[in-house]
């Protein structure tokens, strides 16, 4: 069993058949765990209030979500699950390494979760949709926002999303009602747990990284961030790319200050929400 301690996660085993724990701490001594479980025998209302308390962690852990596959031209293509091992299977995501959120905008884990390279990519035709899926969200007030980088060649050392490359394509934030109101993009997130969007229609061909971004505002003046990436190769007769006014660095989209970012959703009285790190670009040229 999983359980959250702040952003970091504690691997607990299960009961044992006795219904004491096997183990309560790697760092107590067997003197101590002894202890413990004759004081769970002489007092079961004990260990009945820590289980108790274990349990109220769960929702924490839920909480927390990423993507997990993609919907590409009608193939589903898997992505990775949390604690996932180096010798997973290989997928056209980047590999991350936990739940855990990224809390400020310059952390480096908020480009792709930590996740630095795939090993496979899908190929998506420009006006096609991306179907971007999640096991598990619950956070209702925030935006969704998916971003583009188109690579310099190929997938790999040289195409880790550096630089000012990064073209927002699809976002949600709020569409009416006041900041606490369930009237945002993360709580479609919430009730179909997926998102599609539309690869731009003349955007041109090559190598891209796609990032699907979930922003939490439900903790006051505490943003936590939950970002994927999948490669995958764009195809089509296109030519359009994005000004460089669409361009972006991801991490620094935005300020940590950027009223998009840090926000109290239920101390303000702001009707209207503007999602950080500038406009969508649809795919015009001049």
């Amino acid at each position: 069993m999983w359980m959250g301690t702040g952003n970091r996660y504690k691997r607990r085993r299960a009961l044992t058949p006795s219904g004491l724990p096997s183990v309560i701490h790697s760092s107590l001594t067997t003197t101590t765990i002894n202890k413990q479980r004759q004081t769970y025998a002489r007092r079961p209302d004990i260990m009945r209030f820590d289980l108790l308390a274990l349990s109220a962690f769960a929702p924490l852990v839920a909480a927390h979500g990423a993507v997990t596959s993609y919907i590409i031209g009608g193939t589903t293509y898997p992505g990775y699950e949390g604690f996932s091992p180096a010798s997973s299977p290989k997928t056209i995501q980047f590999q991350w390494p936990n739940y855990d959120p990224t809390m400020t905008v310059s952390d480096a884990k908020m480009r792709c979760n930590g996740g630095t390279s795939a090993q496979l990519s899908a190929t998506v035709q420009a006006g096609s949709n991306v179907t971007a899926i999640w096991k598990q969200w619950t956070h209702e007030q925030g935006p969704v926002q998916v971003w583009m980088f188109k690579c310099p060649g190929a997938f790999g050392s040289s195409c880790k999303g550096d630089g000012k490359g990064w073209f927002k394509i699809d976002e949600m934030g709020m569409w009416g009602g006041k900041l606490n109101s369930a009237n945002w993009g993360t709580a479609l997130i919430v009730k179909n747990l997926k998102w599609s969007s539309e690869i731009p229609r003349n955007l041109a061909p090559g190598n891209y990284l796609i990032r699907h971004e979930l922003l939490a505002l439900h903790q006051a003046n505490t943003p936590q961030f939950y970002a994927e990436c999948a490669q995958i190769v764009v195809q089509g007769s296109g030519s359009a790319v994005p000004p460089s006014d669409y361009l972006y660095s991801i991490p620094t989209y935005a300020p940590q200050n950027d009223p998009g970012v840090t926000v109290d959703i239920y101390s303000s009285k702001a009707t209207t929400y503007t999602p950080p790190g500038g406009r969508v670009w649809s795919g015009f040229q001049f």
